[in-house]
């Protein structure tokens, strides 16, 4: 097994400390196949049976375990010893992502429990270290088949079929530790204000204390304020003394330094970015920075051949977004996946935009339970990407088709919609995605016609909206934005004709483009659209309608596509 550390690059990078230290490696491992691990003394194991390189999924290739097979139940284990620089400071055990029931013991005693799939967790382990040599034991707990648990993409059955593919179980992202202050940041909140040329800081710290802000851009400062926390919370908002908005390709962000006090001494520091812009609608037309743009997005779902859901390296997903911007797109819906930190780092600073989506298939929308268990990872993904400023519209559920009239179904929607909403109130929210609406601020559809005459006849400039299937749920009005959030996913692989993609496979390449043009040309040519979704950027296993094969090898010149997709749409006109 290779024995370099996989993915070492700082896990929160809109959030940095300097104290901190990498636990992704090699970690003792075992299946669980009976969930008995407890009973059978897993906790104080000397020896797990196996090995696996965390942080990759046990399905994956890269974790060295590769079992597609379904697992209740993995074990983890790994020692590490603290840095001396981390003596006298409260030490924090950070998890990005563990699928799904995660259980901690470190040094045989347990830190707690965490519940969901694709949001990060962490324990104070302070109390429970020793001098020396310190032992973590992790349990993941999983069942993609129980409709108490959304897992978006993952099959349900033992092989991937159509568009479900391999399963995550356990550990999927980076697992760290830092050190701090007992008086420390807990959370940030940014807040941009472009009209004003400010920003508002919100921090939550663990006791009342001291909090300074100080912006710069490009080294040069641009701006200060400080603010008491009472009850561990403080805001302030801070004027700028030059603007330098961020926009789509042209990501211009301003460095943020944060400091806490506690009696005048500093005694935590946090760096951070963000960047200036605003978004809103006017009528139909969305509008950055007061210049209307069509958001030109493509689907991206996030697995990769060898990582699963895990990009194998940290330029792997600057590079999904590279290849994208490559074909024209200038966005993308983050699909049936809460896609790691870092990815939208560097879609921050590619300057691409990124709908938040969360993995709600397999859940069952329509049980009084469904809200309890997928509340929890959607609160803490709302938090955690808040202040991305590619972030750019929230989308919780995906084609939660139900029979009409389900009133459970619909207020777990409208709650989760509202919840939102109360939340951000900076960013638009689709309450499920596909033509199926609760209460939204936004129309869509997803329409997978493959004949270019017969889209243009349904939805092509002029034609009669097709978003009000559904007369006792909410009523497209007319006036709220629309656009077509899935369409295409034309079918074509020169290598494998056994693949699964919609509609009829095309026969050859030049079929190909004359059909994703002629689709792509009605949504661009429609004044009442705003934003196109094309399924999608990548081929996934055998899923075959990708712009890219799954190994990300273009299966077209990116130029071809990239002139179909930017040539300026209808609603951008003055």
């Amino acid at each position: 097994m290779n024995q370099v550390m996989p993915r070492p690059e700082y896990p929160r990078p809109q959030f940095v400390r300097e104290g901190w230290m990498n636990l992704n490696g090699v970690w003792e491992f075992e299946m669980d196949m009976g969930n008995s691990g407890m009973s059978r003394g897993l906790v104080t194991k000397e020896k797990l049976d196996g090995t696996i390189l965390v942080p990759f999924c046990p399905e994956s290739k890269l974790s060295g375990v590769g079992n597609r097979d379904f697992m209740p139940a993995v074990w983890y284990k790994r020692s590490f010893t603290l840095p001396e620089e981390a003596c006298g400071k409260r030490v924090i055990l950070h998890f990005g992502a563990v699928d799904y029931l995660a259980t901690v013991w470190v040094n045989g005693q347990e830190m707690g429990q965490h519940k969901g799939g694709y949001v990060p967790f962490s324990f104070d382990i302070t109390d429970a270290l020793k001098a020396d040599e310190n032992t973590v034991v992790l349990r993941a707990q999983d069942d993609t088949r129980s409709p108490h648990q959304p897992s978006g993409k993952q099959s349900k059955r033992y092989e991937s079929h159509d568009c479900d593919y391999t399963r995550t179980t356990g550990i999927w992202q980076t697992v760290w530790l830092e050190w701090v202050d007992a008086c420390h940041i807990e959370k940030v909140l940014i807040t941009p204000h472009y009209a004003d040329c400010a920003v508002t800081v919100k921090v939550i710290a663990s006791e009342d204390c001291d909090v300074e802000i100080a912006a710069s851009f490009e080294g040069k400062p641009m701006g200060d304020g400080a603010a008491h926390a009472f009850g561990g919370v403080a805001e302030t908002t801070v004027k700028l003394s030059e603007s330098h908005p961020w926009n789509v390709g042209e990501p211009k962000l301003y460095d943020l330094q944060l400091t806490l006090k506690k009696n005048g001494e500093t005694v935590d520091e946090m760096q951070s970015y963000f960047g200036l812009r605003s978004l809103r609608f006017e009528g139909r037309r969305f509008f950055i920075n007061d210049k209307p743009v069509f958001q030109r997005l493509v689907l991206d779902q996030g697995f990769y051949p060898d990582g699963v859901y895990t990009a194998p390296t940290d330029e792997a997903l600057k590079n999904d977004i590279i290849m994208s911007q490559a074909m024209g797109f200038n966005g993308a819906r983050l699909h049936e996946k809460v896609f790691e930190p870092r990815f939208l780092y560097h879609a921050d600073h590619l300057g691409y935009l990124c709908w938040g989506e969360m993995a709600n298939w397999g859940l069952d929308t329509s049980k009084e339970y469904a809200l309890a268990d997928f509340l929890n990872d959607w609160l803490v993904e709302l938090e955690r990407d808040y202040s991305a400023p590619c972030i750019i519209g929230w989308c919780p559920f995906n084609e939660t088709w139900d029979v009409e009239g389900h009133q459970q179904y619909d207020d777990n929607l409208r709650m989760i919609y509202r919840i939102t909403k109360l939340f951000d109130k900076t960013r638009p929210c689709i309450d499920t995605s596909g033509n199926f609406h609760v209460e939204t601020d936004i129309f869509d559809v997803h329409d997978y016609d493959q004949n270019p005459v017969t889209y243009k006849e349904r939805l092509g400039a002029g034609t009669k909206p097709i978003y009000d299937n559904f007369s006792k749920r909410q009523h497209y009005d007319g006036k709220k934005p629309v656009f077509v959030s899935e369409y295409g996913g034309i079918w074509w692989s020169d290598t494998d004709k056994d693949g699964w993609g919609y509609g009829e496979r095309v026969k050859n390449r030049e079929e190909f483009l004359a059909r994703y043009k002629g689709l792509t040309d009605v949504l661009l040519d429609n004044p009442d659209h705003f934003a196109f979704c094309y399924t999608q950027l990548t081929d996934v296993e055998q899923e075959q309608n990708g712009l890219y094969t799954f190994d990300r090898k273009p299966k077209f010149p990116p130029e071809v596509i990239h002139r179909i997709n930017s040539r300026k749409a209808a609603c951008e006109e003055e």
